[in-house]
């Protein structure tokens, strides 16, 4: 069986990394790797693949840059003439991104069948432009590998139980990468880590183009590395901007954006998460460290009702409040809510079935 990968963002690289691995461990599949070139970065290099182990991409497309509809319609036209010259017999998809969309669509329009890895996750709020492009995706996939139970319950809710498709839950394959990557976990260069420290992120738009957010948040950020505990924040250029245009100013631990092995030391040795990634946030958990999530919705709703997460809006008392409550609190992940680090190796096994 010929499966055809799309990937564009890095942590899509991060989730197909540990699918491959069980695709050749498995056997029977041979899989065609496309990259659409949507977040272009420096550290996708020769020695990022071989650490994780991903095959290069047979297929480069350099698609980035543009609004998200010049960018999914170009994605979309070169995806359908990949397909039609490599013929799949399915195309494999990740998460929420233009990418995901685009490759999902070329697909269903030549009529072969798609397979979604991260159904199901819903944050309803349909201003986010990664629920549009989930939403899609999944009315056009028959293979949706869901991570949670909760994915499972939405996507019956939208009547996903009346339709000719499988929904499964699998797990996370975030958590299968955490645990697989650990080992190799790196400081970032240029550290002098404080042997306490509080991790940041900001990035998401809803906070970075919303000054009164934006403000809240620094304001936060500020006074619980004064008051708590010194944060650690690797910073986007594109938000130091916008921080440095509003005339704010950050008075944290700041770093340069760092890869995925420097992420999973910083994860693995602070005493909390504060952050509006999505990714991040199941990251915490499976290091056993809480989160507080500067967002007003999540799409992993579980890790708030387990406890393990705070959603706490752009208030700055709130995320104040919230930091100090949870800052070196242990947590941990008795129920396996997202798999036990088995999620790759179910997807495939399903792959391979629904080959036969």
């Amino acid at each position: 069986m010929r499966i055809l990968t799309i990937i564009g963002a890095r942590p899509q690289f991060i989730k197909a990394s540990v699918v491959s691995r069980a695709i050749k461990q498995t056997g029977g599949i041979e899989e065609i790797m496309l990259h659409t070139g949507q977040h272009f970065d420096a550290n996708m290099s020769d020695i990022f693949f071989n650490q994780l182990g991903i095959p290069k991409p047979d297929i480069q497309l350099d698609i980035h840059g543009g609004s998200h509809g010049e960018m999914t319609g170009r994605m979309l036209a070169e995806i359908e003439q990949a397909l039609l010259e490599h013929k799949p017999d399915r195309v494999l998809v990740y998460g929420d991104t233009n990418s995901t969309l685009a490759g999902a669509l070329a697909a269903a329009k030549l009529h072969i069948p798609v397979a979604h890895v991260e159904a199901g996750l819903r944050s309803f709020n349909m201003r986010m432009p990664e629920e549009v492009n989930r939403i899609l995706t999944d009315q056009i996939s028959d293979l949706l590998f869901c991570p949670t139970t909760t994915a499972v319950k939405n996507l019956e809710t939208e009547g996903f139980g009346h339709k000719p498709v499988k929904v499964m839950q699998v797990g996370d394959v975030m958590q299968d990468a955490a645990l697989l990557f650990a080992e190799k976990a790196v400081a970032p260069a240029g550290g002098d880590f404080p042997e306490k420290f509080i991790l940041a992120t900001l990035h998401r738009a809803e906070n970075t183009d919303n000054p009164e957010r934006l403000a809240n948040i620094v304001r936060a950020l500020n006074q619980v590395h004064q008051d708590e505990a010194p944060v650690v924040l690797p910073l986007h250029p594109r938000t130091r901007k916008l921080i440095s245009h509003q005339g704010l100013k950050l008075n944290v631990k700041l770093i340069e954006p760092v890869g995925y092995f420097e992420m999973v030391w910083l994860l693995d040795h602070c005493q909390l998460v504060l952050t509006d990634s999505g990714g991040v946030q199941k990251e915490a958990f499976f290091f056993g460290k809480p989160c507080v999530t500067m967002r007003d919705q999540t799409e992993w709703v579980e890790l708030v009702d387990a406890g393990a997460n705070e959603l706490v809006g752009a208030d700055q008392q709130k995320i104040v409040e919230a930091a100090a409550r949870n800052v070196g609190r242990s947590v941990e992940d008795a129920d396996q809510l997202y798999g036990g680090g088995e999620a790759s190796q179910r997807i495939v096994d399903e792959l391979v079935m629904a080959g036969r």
